[in-house]
């Protein structure tokens, strides 16, 4: 007997980090209070009243029983596209829009209309792990642009230039950044696209986290008012965070009509059409629950400031970086691996942290932590934990 083997692009990959890193939880002995979670990337406050409401309603609804649109319901796409065009102050059209189930399955929408297996897509380093996991299932090469604390994680230019080899398609960059919060600048943002466009390359350009930029950051970059920026640029956006609702799964692509057409054809195949209860109500609460998410956008930063607390004079260990949703802490630890680290870190001080290794095998001194799951009065707590930790 001949046993069928597995495709090895899959069986090579290791399985999915957040519930590995769960599970350690499971042996901490509760010792020094309640387990604090800081490692999957979730709100950690409820969705408003009425964003239940009305996905209450939309479930029960007939209306969006059968197939949908694949490009997404006409409301959402048109509310989304009026939302991009304020924000950005660009016009952009419902035609620029595709919804998405998640902003993973975005990504995986857009690096395969623009890469074939055997091309290369360059990534910032340290990486989100989704998307190198991604990009190595597709059989899409992987080139990576070493972004350093001391330039805060940001990529320069002229790292990704001396990646520019051929066979690059595309350069895929997250702000702010997960896993390290560092927030680009839109002049970088600005000097990158220019190298995409002077290499014929295309900018994929994660923008999950934006919602949670600072008050008085403005836009996040000007990109979408550049002429012909639909020949270089994709842009990707999750609800998930702003709305408090990752289990409904819904993203957003903003691309030339052009490519929108192109992710049609992938998304036929691999889903149809987006959850369309979720787009419904989400298409009603984009406009209306604009002060709210502003509230909310408050709380995350008071998270962030408790954990700036925390961090400060914490015996060895290091801030490197915060914005949005994350902060990437260099643990004092030289002699051990951030894995080791974030276990025992764990087991023994409950507290559920990402290795750095994770996100890049250069990144072995840090541990992510996802601030925005709990609030200030618990992230307070890590301070003690901390100072009596040892590996």
């Amino acid at each position: 007997m001949t046993v069928a083997l597995l495709n090895p692009l899959v069986t090579r990959l290791s399985p999915p980090p957040i519930p590995a890193v769960q599970a350690w939880g499971k042996s901490y002995d509760g010792s020094l209070g309640p387990l604090i979670d800081l490692s999957q990337a979730v709100p950690g406050y409820p969705p408003h009243p009425d964003m239940l409401r009305w996905l209450g309603e939309a479930a029960s609804s007939l209306a969006y029983t059968n197939y949908g649109a694949i490009e997404g319901e006409t409301a959402l796409r048109e509310a989304y596209a009026a939302h991009v065009s304020e924000l950005y102050g660009a016009e952009i059209a419902a035609g620029n829009i595709h919804i998405t189930s998640g902003c993973n399955q975005a990504f995986i929408c857009a690096v395969m209309a623009v890469a074939a297996a055997g091309d290369t897509v360059l990534m910032s380093d340290p990486f989100y792990f989704n998307h190198e996991t991604t990009l190595s299932m597709l059989g899409i090469k992987t080139g990576f642009v070493e972004c350093e604390s001391a330039n805060g994680f940001v990529p320069a230019v002229e790292a990704i230039e001396r990646m520019l080899t051929p066979g690059v398609r595309a350069i895929a960059l997250v702000t702010p950044n997960n896993p390290t919060g560092a927030v680009y600048p839109p002049a970088q943002l600005k000097a990158i696209f220019d190298v995409c466009r002077k290499n014929g390359l295309w900018l994929i350009l994660d923008e999950t986290y934006r919602d949670f930029l600072p008050n008085d950051f403005g836009a996040p970059h000007g990109l979408l008012n550049e002429k012909g920026w639909q020949d270089n640029l994709i842009q990707l956006y999750s609800f998930s965070k702003s709305f408090c609702i990752p289990g409904h799964r819904l993203g957003a692509l903003t691309a030339s009509e052009n490519v929108v057409e192109e992710i049609a054809k992938i998304m036929d195949n691999l889903q149809i059409c987006a959850p369309r209860a979720a787009q419904g109500a989400v298409a009603r609460a984009l406009p209306a629950l604009a002060e709210w998410r502003a509230g909310n956008r408050l709380e995350i930063e008071a998270r962030a400031t408790a954990l700036a607390e925390v961090m400060t004079g914490l015996d060895g260990w290091k801030l490197e970086a915060m914005g949005a949703y994350f902060a990437f802490i260099r643990h004092p630890f030289e002699n051990r691996s951030s894995t080791e680290v974030a276990e025992h870190l764990a087991k023994r001080a409950g507290i559920l942290s990402i290795p750095g290794e994770y996100f890049g095998a250069k990144q072995s001194q840090f541990l992510r932590f996802a601030f925005a799951n709990a609030d200030a009065e618990i992230i307070r707590q890590l301070r003690g934990r901390m100072l009596d930790f040892q590996v």
